[in-house]
């Protein structure tokens, strides 16, 4: 693989950031995720970082080195990440739940999958144009696609799912869509798009070099945002970057030897520290998530 990266949180207006993001890689796979921890709730920053770390720890093992089935494993990830949000709550004997939204990516081969719960967005341009975004588990964006509310009465901010809530995360597996060369794929959270518009998301991103284009659509949203501006986090990539768009940034798996994981993820820094999860806490989480399915199954029959 070949691909262009380029990443960058900024806190904005706020007392402190709650937005984690990161990348994976092995020769043949890659795996890109971000995370928006909520406000309103208590330790987001906390709830993103455990979505982190559980999804880049499963990929770890997963990725041999491509993960087979991306679908289920996308699925699975998030729903461990949804437990060990939950179990950590509950080891500290909290009333209220950390919780976040996640959008995360894998790319191998020549085609991109991705999942999202909440509104952090993934957005695909190709060519020029939007291919295609995430569309949000908002009231906002549910009923302004049925055409029959008035979508200024409602605030874009109400979700109807996240990582961490009791209820179960309501989530979308999309792909696989294959790509071309040139292809960019942006993740970030409503930090940026609630100050941007599509169109200057999708025009930055087809005149410029991810390295470029991200830092500039993150200082454009902030100054939107003004003093209170919320945190503003993305990662975005460039697939099979033509020679033009070469930079010190320039990703190439061909000379990773087999077996050989690379990662941004484990590096994240805490305000609020959270040990690395080990194996033992991943195959619980695991296995709850198969006896869970076990049951639902059973009762069906």
């Amino acid at each position: 693989m070949k691909f262009s990266v380029f990443q960058v949180s900024r806190k904005g207006g706020r007392e402190k950031n709650e937005d984690r993001m990161g990348y994976c890689y092995t020769r043949e796979s890659g795996l890109f995720v971000l995370a928006d921890g909520m406000g309103g709730h208590p330790e987001g920053e906390v709830a993103a970082q455990l979505a982190l770390q559980t999804i880049s720890a499963l990929y770890q093992k997963e990725a041999r080195p491509i993960v087979r089935d991306v679908n289920e494993f996308l699925s699975t990830s998030l729903m461990a990440a949804h437990h060990q949000i939950i179990r950590y709550a509950s080891e500290k004997g909290m009333l209220d739940t950390p919780r976040t939204t996640l959008v995360a990516a894998i790319v191998q081969g020549t085609s991109a999958t991705w999942v999202h719960c909440g509104d952090s967005r993934l957005y695909i341009v190709r060519d020029g144009e939007l291919l295609t975004r995430t569309r949000d588990h908002s009231y906002l964006e549910q009923q302004s696609g049925s055409g029959v509310v008035r979508i200024d009465r409602i605030n874009r901010n109400i979700l109807f799912t996240c990582l961490g809530s009791p209820t179960k995360p309501v989530f979308d597996v999309t792909g696989p869509v294959t790509l071309q060369q040139g292809d960019k794929i942006l993740l970030c959270s409503d930090g940026l798009w609630g100050s941007l518009n599509d169109m200057d998301i999708v025009r930055d991103l087809s005149t410029k070099p991810v390295s470029d284009a991200v830092p500039d659509l993150v200082e454009l949203a902030l100054r939107n945002g003004g003093e209170q501006s919320d945190n503003v986090t993305v990662i975005a990539l460039e697939w099979e970057t033509p020679d033009s768009f070469e930079s010190t940034r320039g990703i190439s798996t061909d000379s990773i030897m087999d077996g050989v994981f690379a990662s941004t993820i484990q590096a994240g820094v805490l305000d609020t520290v959270v040990e690395d999860l080990d194996d033992a806490a991943i195959e619980r989480s695991i296995a709850e998530i198969n006896e869970a399915i076990r049951r639902s199954a059973a009762r069906k029959t």
